[in-house]
């Protein structure tokens, strides 16, 4: 993204009229793109002032916010600007001593462009590369399948199919395939893309009678990088479009990367000729990072600052942060820039202090229902299949594990745990809770396995 002065120049396509104008738009995108806090400390203090001369205007508090979002966000901000499509477009920050001038709305723009292509090399995040993943033993499998398919593309796994909760990833080893490919395979011809785009463009090629022209695209690329997968669950016409996409390029052996929140089987709405197609290679899960790896990404991302953070500050984060990656390194960069407004040194006196109201959010009390999303999530399985009469051993020994957690980390009554397993009596769950304890004393590694759980929710 090139950048002049104080503007922050971004690539992008035509407007999306919404009646808002155009730094709110693009706000909205971003919220979605970058963690809660990384929002509120950066994103939330800006001010639009106006467009004129192909360029938008943002207010920010100081130097030190224009100088951050130039440097860290720009790639965000420039993904954000084409999703809205506004061609030729830059962002220019200027500081609160700029005196503002509320411009009139900007005039109605174009209607989409039909010709606009597909997310190709050129919307892969420079951040997100093999080299800035850290791996831990939560992603060590999907990291080595990702690594994988990138050095030798439909030779190793096809499909690759990657799945894990919000922010421990995905996104992030699609976006180092994309930049392997590009930097060592430069013959071959990649394309990522998430699945809201795809389904978007297939209905402006219909809406403009250029099926043929959408087809050849995607049929005709080398590497395939699908991020988000199950937002075509429900979406019939845009299944099938894919269906045949995805056998254009398996039979013509092409690589095809898919990323999804769960496993295909999960997949609510998803037709099953999709599923199962999704099956056919490898599918590879990502865990929540365990401490040392969540110690291991705050160092990581500090390092890349150039900012020195204490090990003891960086254990207390990692150990009060539970939720996801995204928000442990938001903790960060909250705790970095109020050190740098404040000219204070980074210390766990200043961690405690910066972060408490963030971490007593996230430290929510265990409900049930935690439990049993934990344990399902744990052993892939669906909540309904807790809940059910199946009693075969894939499915009692994860819900007699459940009961015991259950029984250990909330103040539920066994009657009232019993109910929420799909109306088992209490003496049910009092054999389980039993069991269990049997089992931790006869068998070393599952009692670590139950440490382990025991630990996630603390």
């Amino acid at each position: 993204m090139a950048a002049r002065s104080e503007f922050l120049g971004a690539k992008v396509g035509h407007v999306n009229m919404t009646g808002s104008n155009v730094w709110d738009q693009v706000l909205s995108r971003i919220e979605t793109k970058v963690n809660r806090h990384s929002f509120y400390t950066w994103f939330k203090p800006t001010l639009y002032v106006d467009e004129r001369e192909g360029a938008v205007r943002v207010r920010v508090p100081n130097a030190l916010f224009r100088d951050w979002l130039t440097k860290h966000y720009s790639a965000v901000i420039d993904e954000a600007l084409t999703e809205i499509h506004r061609p030729g477009t830059e962002v220019a920050f200027v500081t609160e001593d700029f005196p503002v001038v509320v411009a009139p709305p900007a005039a109605p723009a174009p209607e989409l462009d039909p010709e606009d292509g597909p997310g190709e090399a050129g919307s892969l995040s420079p951040r997100y590369s093999f080299d800035t993943f850290i791996v831990g033993s939560s992603n060590q499998f999907a990291h080595a399948a990702c690594r994988a398919v990138a050095e030798a593309p439909s030779r190793s796994y096809n499909p690759l199919f990657i799945y894990g909760g919000v922010g421990l990833g995905k996104t992030h080893l699609m976006h180092a395939i994309g930049h392997y490919v590009v930097t060592h395979l430069k013959n071959l011809k990649l394309t990522y893309i998430s699945s809201e785009r795809f389904m978007n463009e297939m209905i402006n090629a219909v809406r403009y009678d250029r099926v043929l022209d959408f087809r050849e695209r995607y049929r005709s690329v080398d590497v395939l990088l699908v991020d988000d997968i199950q937002f075509l669950a429900g979406k019939e016409g845009t299944q099938t479009e894919f269906f045949h996409t995805f056998n254009a390029l398996y039979d013509s052996q092409k690589q095809i990367v898919i990323s999804s929140d769960c496993p295909p089987h999960e997949i609510p709405q998803l037709e099953e000729r999709l599923r199962s197609r999704f099956e056919w290679g490898l599918i590879a899960d990502i865990q929540s990072p365990d401490l040392e790896t969540k110690v291991a990404i705050l160092k990581k991302k500090a390092e890349t600052e150039g900012i020195p953070l204490p090990d003891n500050v960086a254990i207390y984060i990692a150990g009060k942060i539970k939720s996801n990656i995204r928000e442990l390194e938001g903790s960060l960069i909250r705790l970095i820039a109020y050190a740098s407004l404040t000219g204070r040194e980074i210390s766990l006196t200043l961690a405690q202090d910066v972060l408490r109201n963030v971490l007593q959010n996230d430290e929510r009390a265990v409900t049930i229902e935690i439990v049993q999303k934990a344990v399902a999530d744990h052993y892939s399985l669906k909540l309904a299949e807790l809940k059910s009469k199946n009693n075969s051993k894939s499915v009692a020994m994860p819900r007699q594990i459940a009961m015991y957690l259950c029984k250990a980390l909330t103040s539920a009554s066994l009657p009232e745990i019993g109910k929420s397993f799909g109306g088992k009596h209490h003496s049910t769950v009092i054999h389980s809770i039993r069991k269990i304890e049997d089992l931790r004393q006869k068998d070393g590694d599952f009692n670590t396995l139950i440490n382990s759980l025991l630990e996630s929710f603390r």
